[in-house]
């Protein structure tokens, strides 16, 4: 199981990523967008926002989201560090049922591109 700060080193690093990501993937994630990312395995909930193709952590606490964000991820500790890692895709994570993304059908076709 990996740390919470290991959790927030890879959103860190995914934020980063997708900052310099190509023109698709920057397009999609150049939304202004409330954020949760569910740790499921620490009982923790990183909330935020992805706003100018980056994310913006700006609660982490014990538990649930404590609001519906637009943008909704859960995965365990070690999925979330996998996946920033490589060794982990998204998309089989997501149809397997390791990662849970939820989220209006807009925002959907627009995340796509990550897929």
């Amino acid at each position: 199981m990996a740390t919470m700060e290991e959790c927030r080193t890879a959103l860190d690093t995914l934020s980063d990523n997708m900052k310099r990501a190509n023109d698709d993937v920057r397009g999609a994630v150049a939304q202004d967008r409330s954020l949760s990312c569910r740790i499921t395995d620490l009982d923790t909930t990183f909330e935020g926002r992805l706003k100018d193709g980056r994310i913006e952590v700006t609660d982490t606490h014990r538990g649930p989201p404590r609001g519906r964000a637009q943008i909704r991820l859960a995965m365990t500790s070690d999925d979330l560090v996998s996946m920033v890692g490589g060794e982990l895709h998204f998309a089989k994570a997501w149809a397997s049922g390791r990662v849970h993304l939820e989220a209006g059908f807009r925002d959907l076709l627009r995340l796509r591109t990550l897929l």
